[in-house]
């Protein structure tokens, strides 16, 4: 499993959120130009190149081969997993960058899942069937969520884009993504009982 990120500015680079969609875009569909991963991020190409940069500084995207006559530069996204987690031995700086990232990470997940639940009633009925928005409590200790969370990904590892292209998957297939959310709950805040029974008036 990895290790997960550690370098505070690494973090905060790839928090912004035009270089998260940015990644999503050369991940998903392969190497682009900055004007063309520009307009995916709604920023002009200026901003694309320099957001571009700073994804290669910290490891994130690199040159990709040329097409054509070799005058753009292309982009592509480095095939690594990127993932993030709260260590006890984290120093401040560090676990803030991690909590800003996962933030943003769930910003962008949230947005992705809420496109799909609006276009749910477009899809085919073939997908609409085998779309599932889950919530589940388990009761677990500290290893066995380290387990799980093990178990989980192997069982998603074949199905992911960076092993398998259009090639190897079946006729018919397309991009569908998997959210994964592990976490100890947290106490709900209690907010008490109102001063008034607005139900009651009327």
């Amino acid at each position: 499993m990895s290790e997960g990120l550690s370098d505070p500015r690494a973090m905060r680079a790839l928090a912004h959120p035009a270089r998260l969609m940015i990644l999503n875009r050369l991940g998903l569909e392969g190497s682009a130009t900055a004007t063309e991963v520009a307009e995916i991020a709604g920023i002009t190409p200026s901003a694309a190149s320099y957001h571009l940069r700073m994804l290669a500084k910290y490891g994130f995207v690199e040159d990709a081969p040329p097409r054509g006559d070799g005058r753009e530069r292309l982009w592509k996204s480095v095939n690594k997993p990127i993932s993030v987690g709260v260590k006890p031995g984290d120093q401040p700086d560090v676990r803030d960058a991690k909590v800003t990232l996962m933030l943003a990470f769930r910003r962008e997940a949230h947005e992705e899942a809420d496109r799909a639940l609006a276009a749910i009633e477009a899809e085919p009925d073939e997908w609409r069937d085998v779309t599932r928005f889950n919530r589940m409590r388990v009761r677990v200790d500290p290893e066995e969520m380290a387990q799980l969370n093990e178990s989980i990904e192997k069982l998603v590892e074949p199905y992911l884009i960076a092993n398998r292209d259009d090639k190897a998957a079946p006729v018919g297939a397309r991009v569908a993504e998997v959210q994964l959310n592990l976490f100890p709950v947290a106490k709900r805040p209690t907010p008490g009982l109102p001063t008034e029974d607005h139900d009651a008036a009327g």
